[in-house]
């Protein structure tokens, strides 16, 4: 958005030239007034028996991209980061792309998100990542992610584990 461009959803207004917009979001776990002006957890649990604290499994789909690098540059390091971390399921790789797909337990989506949008950014002096940015993040719940592999619309559990070129 640009200087001056009116506020989004809502908003009242224009800003100044240079007025920094300001940022809110309602944390996971807080309470929040829906539409009907009753009041609702944030956090509530949707599954049946579970709790808000209760840690869940999310699978996640990490895509990177930018500069050209050495194929065999990229697959050692790929190669690195999956023996630092084993919990990475499969990563597939060309030399200016790649995708990263693992289980991340946390309590909620917004949690699991946050920790995959680290992943890249913390580990890649350790294991020698190229200089490349996130480009995409997707983060499903385990029952999405199995719905989605019976459709055939993913790929499957049996897929290979490990480092693959694409």
């Amino acid at each position: 958005m640009h200087p001056g461009a009116p506020a989004s959803r809502g908003g009242t207004g224009f800003r100044a030239a240079g007025e920094e917009r300001a940022l809110t979001s309602v944390a996971a776990g807080n309470r929040f007034e829906r539409g009907d002006g009753a009041e609702a957890d944030g956090a509530e649990d949707r599954r049946p028996g579970g709790s808000a604290d209760t840690p869940r499994l999310w699978h996640v789909t990490l895509s990177v991209s930018g500069r050209r690098a050495p194929l065999a540059e990229v697959r050692r390091a790929l190669e690195q980061l999956a023996h630092d971390h084993p919990f990475l399921l499969t990563s597939r790789y060309a030399g200016d792309h790649a995708e990263i797909r693992y289980w991340e337990e946390a309590r909620d989506l917004h949690d699991a998100a946050a920790v995959a949008l680290r992943l890249w950014g913390e580990h890649r002096r350790t294991a020698g990542l190229p200089p490349w940015e996130i480009v995409g993040l997707e983060v499903v719940d385990r029952a999405t992610y199995h719905q989605r592999v019976a459709e055939g619309c993913c790929p499957s559990p049996a897929t290979p584990v490990g480092v693959h070129p694409f």
